[in-house]
């Protein structure tokens, strides 16, 4: 497959800030139609290339004038601080390349498994998939089981194995590990040949050529291949025409080529396109970001084989009251729908929306409707405003390039709008409209923060909303029992970026140990004399009254009963000892818990014809919990949730083995079917704080899990838990 204007890489990082790297903006009108643009989503695990490659192919196309560097911070994708700090790609990044009059949109996705809902928000906006496969490094199993979320969706992939100039590259043993994780539809398109030591060119197994790298400066070149490199690749050839003849709507091609006839080129690599753009084969690239190997022929794939936004489709809407709103056809004639998928607070020009437009076009000053649902359990509301684009821009990575208008198929930028998030509708003002938003996994990894100071509590709650807009993986939670303010994030890293951007945007706040919400409960029956007294000049306060207190099962709630006789206590002050005792229930009688599953029942009590009051029955029935609660023993309730893990074979011994430790109840396994075993269990919240970590690290990271609260139950002697009111653990 012929490269279509593609350019000399240039080669070796620049020095410096990236300003040095970038070229004056090239002036290219936006894409007028949805057939001149792709968008292609770049995945694979952290440390496999993806970034690079973006840099490489920026250079290639002329968008940058040096390649970037990840050590020193100057990529492209990679402008986040976090990103910079942790030499990994931490958010999604939009990177356009021009292939001629072709816009490939680029969309770098994160690799570490924290960051899956940026991955996620990249896959909403591509219409395909390019799988970046390190050439020394196996196939992880969370790139697999990615792989097979792709495939269930029915989005074209490809294959680049990358990193071809390390010294331990290998591209036949990558190519195999392809084949055992992804199945038997990857075959390459090229091989590389050259010297020891490293490829130098690219033998194109239907052209029977072989691409040059061309030495610095200089432009790559082309030769025959030789007869020795024909007979080496010709296993790899066979294969090759048999994958794409298999694929073919022809019926006569496989019969033609069995029997000898040499099938031309051009119908081959017509098939190969077709079957590439439906998703049913994908083929394989030998690339190296450091030299500029593959790069054209890369970049030929893209824009030839992969599927224009039109042959992709546009997702479902409805109208804001839920009626379907019809198919919509990515036509920039259409009505406007689009998506935001990612949200970002800039301090120049405040909230920076990239959106991906389904249908219609967007163009300045254009009236539109902002609409928000689905997402209220990530503390997300329901929101719907009506609002101006007032700046409209093309971005590379960080950077803004203003443009006139954004077609159907295309993704843009839009800043200063006032209330949008990730996961929003962009639609019409006169026909707003809405579109489900994509799954995300919940956050499953507590923080507990506070402000440093109470001059911090106000930033931090503004500051929080900002953060949240834009990332729907994090959920925030006022917990109404310890009072603590909990961060859910999907795992260090993650809560790292989180904290990390909060205190660049000036918020002095500190991390503290996570409260497990426990409750209180009586061990056994008691009894409680309450009597409050006091006098003080003219109306005093005076009420006794006595209870008892007895468990109930767990569940049960709080029951109160009345057995005074004679009218010891009026009913008005009956119920003021209900409301007392309920109160002191709720602060807790031994660690500063909600007491739980007991009944009260009143047995006597005096009172005063003229001191007596409504607040003075209530303490008393406070004071009487309190005194019962120190004739016996309190029995503390920890939270138990029911919890379903998903891991494969290989790593069902090794969870199970861990749970155990973790004073797990196994309720069960059963079959997943392709996702491997599912295993059911009761675990205490206490064992769940950091499971996220834990368990990633056992199943090599692809291992997940969900949860639901349960009940309570006993905490036992020997466990240890952070209260509310202590500094240490109570047991």
């Amino acid at each position: 497959m012929p490269s279509k204007g593609a350019k000399t890489p240039s080669r070796g990082p620049v020095r410096g800030t990236s300003d040095l790297r970038r070229a004056e903006a090239n002036g290219a009108a936006p894409p007028e139609q949805p057939d001149k643009i792709r968008n292609v989503a770049l995945v694979g695990h952290s440390g496999s290339g993806k970034t690079m490659l973006t840099e490489a192919l920026l250079a290639a196309s002329g968008a940058i004038t040096r390649k970037g560097s990840i050590a020193e911070g100057t990529t492209v994708s990679d402008s986040d601080p976090s990103a910079i700090a942790q030499q990994r790609s931490v958010a999604l990044a939009v990177v356009p390349v021009m292939v001629g009059d072709i816009k490939v949109n680029l969309l770098d996705t994160p690799g570490y498994t924290d960051f899956i809902g940026e991955l996620r928000a990249g896959l909403r906006a591509a219409d395909a998939v390019l799988f970046v496969v390190s050439a020394t490094d196996d196939v992880d199993a969370a790139t697999t089981a990615l792989w097979s979320e792709c495939q269930r969706l029915g989005m074209p992939r490809a294959v680049v194995i990358s990193r071809l100039d390390h010294p331990r590259a290998d591209f036949d043993a990558a190519v195999a590990r392809c084949r055992l994780a992804f199945g038997d539809s990857i075959l390459p398109l090229y091989l590389p040949v050259g010297a020891e030591g490293g490829a130098t060119g690219l033998l194109g197994l239907l052209a029977g050529t072989v691409s040059l790298e061309g030495p610095e400066g200089q432009e790559p070149g082309t030769r025959a291949a030789s007869d020795v490199e024909l007979a080496a690749a010709e296993s790899a050839r066979g294969a090759l025409i048999e994958g794409i003849i298999a694929e073919s709507e022809d019926e006569s091609l496989m019969d033609r080529y069995l029997e000898g006839e040499q099938i031309d080129a051009g119908v081959l690599i017509a098939d190969l396109e077709t079957a590439v753009a439906r998703g049913s084969f994908h083929p394989v690239l030998p690339t190296s970001a450091e030299s500029g190997l593959g790069l054209a022929e890369l970049l030929d794939v893209l824009v030839r084989a992969f599927p224009t936004p039109a042959e992709h489709g546009v997702p479902a809407a409805t109208d804001l009251a839920g009626a379907a709103a019809g198919q919509l056809e990515c036509d920039p004639e259409g009505p406007l729908l689009g998506e935001v998928v990612r949200t970002t607070i800039d301090p120049f020009l405040g909230r920076v929306c990239l959106v991906r437009v389904f249908s219609g076009t967007v163009r300045e000053d254009a009236a539109i409707h902002v609409g928000g649902r689905g997402m209220a359990d990530r503390g997300h509301e329901d929101h719907d405003s009506d609002e101006r684009i007032t700046h409209l821009y093309s971005p590379l990575g960080s950077g803004l390039r203003p443009v006139p208008f954004c077609v159907a198929g295309d993704i843009c930028a839009l800043s200063k709008l006032g209330t949008a998030e990730t996961g929003d509708t962009i639609s019409a003002k006169e026909l707003p409209l809405l579109v489900a938003p994509w799954d995300m996994p919940d956050p499953l990894m507590p923080v507990a923060v506070e402000a440093a100071t109470h001059g911090d509590e106000d930033a931090l709650a503004r500051n929080l909303g900002k953060v949240t807009a834009g990332d729907p993986t994090l959920r925030v939670e006022r917990n109404s029992e310890t009072h603590q303010l909990i961060l859910w994030c999907m795992g260090e890293a993650h809560a790292d970026v989180v904290l990390g951007r909060l205190r660049d945007q000036g918020v002095n706040l500190q991390t503290v140990p996570v409260v497990t919400p426990l409750r209180e409960t009586f061990a056994a029956p008691a009894a409680g004399h309450g009597r409050y007294v006091k006098q003080s000049g003219g109306h005093g306060q005076y009420a006794v009254c006595d209870i008892e207190v007895e468990p109930l099962d767990r569940g049960a709630g709080f029951e109160f009963a009345d057995k005074t006789v004679g009218g010891v206590i009026p009913g008005p002050y009956i119920v003021s000892v209900e409301k007392g005792v309920r109160s002191q229930m709720q602060k807790g009688v031994s660690a500063g818990f909600p007491v739980v599953d007991i009944k009260v029942t009143l047995i006597g009590g005096k009172t005063h014809s003229v001191d007596s009051s409504d607040a003075a029955f209530q303490a008393a029935g406070a004071l009487a919990l309190r005194e019962a609660a120190a004739a016996t023993r309190i029995q503390l309730l920890e939270p138990v949730s029911a919890v379903t893990i998903s891991v494969s074979e290989d790593h069902v011994g090794a969870v199970m083995s861990d749970l155990s430790s973790r004073r797990a109840r196994l309720t069960g396994t059963a079959s997943a079917g392709a996702d491997g075993t599912e295993i059911s269990a009761e675990v205490p919240d206490q064992e769940l704080l950091k499971y996220a970590l834990e368990l990633r690290a056992l199943t090599a990271g692809s291992g997940r899990f969900r949860r639901s609260y349960l009940r309570h139950e006993p905490v036992p002697a020997t466990a240890g838990f952070i209260t509310p009111n202590k500094s240490g653990p109570s047991r």
